[in-house]
């Protein structure tokens, strides 16, 4: 860290002072020590007779003068004293650095960091604030894009709410008005209406799935489940709904009889909706295949078809929130556009991973899941 021209020269100045005030100092101690010695003639005696013992080489050198040592000692402490004046004085420029660079920062310059590098514990301030700046940064960008997710949910809630119901009010209201010309009429507008209503309550029901879900403190009642059993179990509930589009659902899982800790009722929805995800958008597919494989100490678990593949610019968006591949917003085959977010967010609670991958000839859901769930393996232990 540079100090300013103004500070340079407090040093120099504080320095120089600090110097001529040890000299005088030095010098009084000296005019005392020597007047002292003076009155002292036992003490003056036993001086001179320990300076004439003491001598060195084939010259009878003397070594001993007290002067000489007490004015060397006395420099010594008096350069130990500048230094630590000196230095006791750099760093509370130091830190007046500091305190300007936190004042910046606090006056909203929040891409501001403090750039300067510093040694000992200062340093350590540096950093730390440096890194409490960041942290701050984070989190207000956090609750950004909180915010503008919330603001996304509920217009996206309210255009998906609003058009089944514009119909359900616009058919209601043809029959309140009986502007309908027989039975025949009647039942298919009571119909629309009640078709409409159908999907007004699968999206409210989703949305509430996906809520519980995001929560922080979701509960999750983890236990020992069979995924062989579990995935065979939904093959064979599908069954009937892909027979009506020839496709065939396909179930394997080696070993047989994995176990693994999971909650078995999200961890159901889970592949439930991956599986639907298939039957809606997998067109021309002639099968949905259910494949689990263990590898090391965790599960994977593919949910394949051969349908129409997914565009690789969808892929890395296909979780997100009322995100539809199609460009329209049809129900007919997009859904609620929430199956997939439900997904994630289990998944997640789970400690796992998920992701997809689509080509010409496959278009697979990877579901990577922990055979142990770490905090539960560490209540245990």
């Amino acid at each position: 860290m540079k100090l300013k021209a103004r500070e340079k020269s407090s040093l120099f100045f504080e320095g120089i002072i600090t110097v001529i005030l040890l000299l005088l100092l030095n010098l009084s101690v000296v005019v005392l020590a020597e007047e002292a010695i003076r009155n002292n003639p036992g003490l003056e005696n036993g001086i001179f007779i320990i300076k004439q013992s003491l001598v060195v080489g084939p010259y009878h050198t003397q070594i001993w003068s007290y002067q000489r040592w007490l004015v060397a000692f006395m420099i010594l402490i008096d350069i130990w004293v500048v230094y630590w004046r000196l230095m006791r004085r750099y760093r509370q420029y130091q830190l007046h650095h500091i305190i300007d660079e936190l004042h910046y920062i606090a006056q909203g310059h929040f891409d501001h960091r403090i750039p300067f590098k510093l040694k000992g514990d200062q340093q350590h301030v540096v950093t730390s604030v440096n890194s409490l700046v960041d942290s701050a940064i984070q989190s207000m960008d956090d609750e950004r894009k909180i915010e503008q997710s919330k603001d996304e949910l509920i217009t996206n809630v309210s255009h998906d709410l609003r058009t089944p119901l514009t119909s359900i009010i616009g058919y209601l209201g043809l029959i309140e008005d009986k502007q309908y010309h027989n039975d025949e009429d009647l039942l298919k507008y009571t119909h629309t209406a009640y078709e409409k209503a159908k999907q007004m309550k699968a999206l409210v029901e989703d949305l509430f799935e996906y809520t519980k879900v995001r929560q922080t403190e979701a509960p999750v009642n983890i236990i020992n489940v069979n995924l062989d059993q579990m995935l065979e179990q939904l093959a064979a509930s599908f069954e009937l709904e892909a027979s009506k589009k020839d496709i065939k659902m396909l179930s394997n899982t080696k070993p047989a009889n994995l176990m693994i800790e999971a909650d078995a009722e999200k961890l159901g929805r889970v592949f439930s909706n991956l599986i639907a995800n298939g039957l809606k958008y997998g067109q021309g597919a002639s099968y949905i295949k259910l494949e689990a494989r263990q590898k090391d100490d965790y599960v994977i678990v593919r949910v394949s078809n051969d349908g129409a593949p997914i565009p690789q610019k969808s892929l890395d968006h296909l979780f997100e929130r009322f995100y539809r591949v199609e460009e329209s917003r049809s129900k007919a085959t997009g859904g609620t556009g929430l199956g997939l977010a439900i997904v994630q967010s289990i998944v997640d609670l789970h400690h796992g991973k998920v992701h997809a991958e689509s080509n010409d000839q496959e278009t697979s859901f990877i579901v990577e899941l922990p055979v142990q769930r770490p905090d539960t393996h560490k209540e245990k232990e």
